[in-house]
């Protein structure tokens, strides 16, 4: 059965990488999230905007927002990390806000609409890694090796506000797109082929768009 593990929220930590600021990466369990539309990324009293309540978001330029509201991480992938590292990892170590169990997030494709709570979500793409998530981890070469690996866990946008708790049952209802966050991973992380797989789904826009197109006119 495919289940909420844990919700978690961050609160303000200072980090002083990549530059001291406070960030909500360090995410911990709480009994219940309210999930909403935040809109576009911006930042307001400092701080981005999440689309989980009272979730702290530092760098508003580069996270939150309606396509990065929530995010998810099975805990079977933690569990993976933490006997690669040999340190325990337990719900909200990658700074996710569902942490599930028994299903694939990383099979996961863009647009696929999960019903979880009384909220659905739909797929958006991949958590591309960061240097203020390399900093929260600590390991030597992070980020490559975080982006080796591939499963990166997924962001949603909220189509219907609600409330999700742990044990609530995740249903999934699949979109056909045939792109799933491992290649869309790829293709931000700059695979040419991967990126113009993706373009030709014609699944982004905007900003996403033009670095697509930009990596997919590399020879």
């Amino acid at each position: 059965m495919s289940l909420v593990l844990s919700v978690n929220i961050g609160r303000p930590l200072h980090q002083s990488i990549p530059r001291r600021r406070a960030t909500g990466i360090g995410k911990e369990p709480v009994a219940m999230i309210s999930v909403a539309d935040p809109g576009r990324k911006r930042i307001e009293d400092g701080a981005g905007v999440s689309g989980v309540a009272g979730d702290f978001i530092g760098d508003g330029r580069h996270h939150g927002g309606s396509e990065q509201a929530v995010y998810a991480v099975a805990v079977e992938e933690l569990a993976y990390w933490a006997e690669e590292l040999g340190r325990e990892l337990p719900p909200g170590a990658f700074g996710e806000n569902l942490t599930t169990t028994g299903i694939d997030v990383d099979a996961a494709e863009v647009g696929d609409r999960w019903r979880v709570g009384s909220a659905v979500l739909e797929v958006t793409g991949p958590r591309v890694p960061c240097a203020t998530f390399a900093a929260r981890m600590g390991e030597p070469r992070w980020v490559k090796r975080f982006a080796e690996r591939g499963r990166a866990g997924a962001y949603f946008r909220v189509i219907e506000g609600g409330e999700i708790r742990p044990g609530d049952e995740i249903a999934v209802a699949r979109s056909g797109s045939g792109i799933d966050v491992p290649t869309t991973l790829r293709a931000f992380m700059g695979d040419a082929d991967a990126a113009r797989t993706v373009l030709a789904a014609g699944l982004y826009e905007g900003k996403d768009q033009r670095t697509l197109v930009k990596t997919a006119a590399r020879a």
